[in-house]
C-alpha cells in the first residue's frame, strides 16, 4: 500500500483533468486531490495562500501562458510531473534532465511509472530547482509563428499573424480570416495551428475557431453559462463553451 499524498492538478482542459482524476482514483485511491487549477494566475494565488502539496501535475501550456511562469512568481518546493500534448523539443529536454513528464492523453501504464518514480524519490525536491531553471530558460526561447506563406493564384503571399482576426475550420478545411476581410486557405488543421500561435494573442474558442485578442469586439452572456463573441468579419459570432468561458475571461483580462 502506497503512502497517501496530497496532490494538485494544474490543467485548463476539463477532459484532461477528468481523465487524470479517474486514473488516479483507480491506481492510487489513497491520494487526496486538493484542487484543480486552470491558469497561471489562479495557481500563483493558490500557492501564496496554501501549504505546498506533496505532488503537482502541471500542464505545460495554459490559457494564460506557459506554466513554467509559475516558478518565476512563487516558490514551489514540491515535486512536479509535467503533462504535455505536444512540443517534442520540450519532451526531449525533460528526458535529458530526468524530470517526469506525461504525454496526453495520459495512459495508465505511463502514469503508474511516473508515480513510482515519485514515490521512490528519484528526483528529490532540492535537485529539481536547477533542472526547473534549465527548463524555464528553455521555454523562454520558444518562438511562435509570426507569418504564413500562402499560395495564391500564380504567386505566394506572406500573411503576418498580426493581420489575422481568426482561424476557422469548415468541412475539414482551415482558413485564415484577416482584419481587412480577406480569407485564405491554410494547410494546417486548427490543432496544429494552436500549437504554433502565441497563446497570449490567440485563443482556441472551440473546435471550429481560434480567435485573435484584437478581433474580439464584444463578449455577451449566452445560455447555459456560455459566452458569445462578436468577432471582426464573423457575422454569426463565436460561441465559447461553459468550460472555456472562465478561461476566456481570464485571457481577456490578463
Amino acid at each position: 500500500m502506497t503512502q497517501p499524498a496530497n496532490i494538485l492538478i494544474i490543467e485548463d482542459e476539463k477532459a484532461n483533468s477528468d481523465r487524470l482524476q479517474r486514473l488516479l482514483a483507480k491506481i492510487r485511491p489513497n491520494y487526496r486531490l486538493l484542487e484543480v487549477l486552470p491558469s497561471i494566475k489562479k495557481s500563483v494565488a493558490w500557492f501564496e495562500l496554501n501549504a505546498a502539496p506533496d505532488l503537482v501535475f502541471m500542464d505545460i501550456r495554459l490559457s494564460d501562458g506557459i506554466s513554467f511562469e509559475i516558478f518565476n512568481r512563487t516558490d514551489l518546493p514540491c515535486p512536479v510531473i509535467f503533462t504535455t500534448a505536444y512540443d517534442e523539443y520540450a519532451v526531449q529536454a525533460f528526458k535529458y534532465n530526468s524530470i517526469d513528464y506525461l504525454l496526453k492523453p495520459i495512459e495508465q501504464v505511463e502514469l503508474e511509472l511516473a508515480l513510482a518514480k515519485y514515490e521512490r524519490s528519484a528526483v528529490p525536491t532540492l535537485q529539481q530547482e536547477p533542472l526547473l531553471k534549465t527548463l524555464i530558460d528553455y521555454m523562454d526561447q520558444k518562438v511562435y509563428r509570426k507569418r504564413f506563406l500562402i499560395p495564391f493564384r500564380d504567386e505566394f503571399r506572406r500573411i503576418a499573424t498580426d493581420d489575422i482576426a481568426y482561424f476557422v475550420s469548415q468541412d475539414g478545411v482551415s482558413s485564415a480570416c484577416l482584419f481587412n476581410g480577406e480569407t485564405y486557405i491554410i494547410t494546417q488543421p486548427l490543432d496544429s495551428l494552436e500549437q504554433q500561435l502565441d497563446p497570449a494573442q490567440f485563443f482556441r474558442a472551440n473546435r471550429q475557431y481560434i480567435v485573435s485578442m484584437n478581433a474580439v469586439d464584444k463578449v455577451h452572456n449566452y445560455f447555459n453559462a456560455k459566452l458569445k463573441l462578436e468577432i471582426r468579419h464573423c457575422p454569426e459570432g463565436v460561441i465559447v463553451s461553459r468550460v472555456k468561458a472562465p478561461l476566456l475571461r481570464e485571457w481577456l483580462d490578463y
